[in-house]
């Protein structure tokens, strides 16, 4: 987990096993942004998310051959799992609200500091029903931490068409999540 070597490039395959040392800073520090969005109590550290999102990362099959871009989308997705996973966890043992992360900086203004975790996810499902791309490029932006022009690599789009989906999606959160 600490071979020193320059992270893959997205044309390049290999092994995941061996986590590079500078793409292991990458996610650590990807960890700690998504944790400072939330309560500041929270109990779960940036190493053990960045731990618990490689481990099922490695379980898919096909995650060894993936490029660059291919493993931080796969990063953020396993974050987000992650974090909710927590969030249910943490909600079911304390019957009170789950988890909150602060989304003013991300998904825009929904007037109001933060909003549950468990309500974001249940949010995203919805979108996923309408729309699943928008919620790729949401788990590449905010979870994942790429820019517009990176998850448009990623996506085999231009960073243009990226920016546009994440308007769009921010849009269509900060409504649903209105409701909420």
């Amino acid at each position: 987990m600490t071979r020193e070597a320059e992270p893959r490039s997205e044309g390049e395959r290999g092994p995941t096993p061996a986590l590079d040392t500078a793409i292991y800073r990458e996610l650590h520090q990807l960890a700690a942004r998504q944790l400072a969005d939330q309560r500041g109590n929270h109990t779960l550290q940036p190493t053990a998310l960045v731990h618990e999102a490689y481990l099922r990362i490695a379980r898919l099959d096909g995650a060894d051959g993936r490029g660059r871009g291919q493993f931080f989308a796969l990063a953020g997705k396993a974050m987000r799992s992650v974090l909710v996973d927590h969030a249910r966890r943490r909600h079911a043992a304390k019957r009170q609200g789950g988890e909150r992360i602060d989304l003013t900086t991300g998904i825009g203004e929904l007037g109001r500091e933060s909003i549950d975790v468990l309500d974001l996810d249940d949010a995203l499902g919805r979108l996923a029903l309408v729309d699943p791309e928008l919620v790729t490029i949401v788990e590449l932006l905010f979870f994942a931490g790429m820019t517009a022009s990176e998850a448009g690599e990623a996506l085999g789009v231009s960073g243009r068409t990226v920016e546009r989906g994440w308007r769009t999606a921010r849009a269509w959160l900060r409504s649903a999540l209105a409701g909420s």
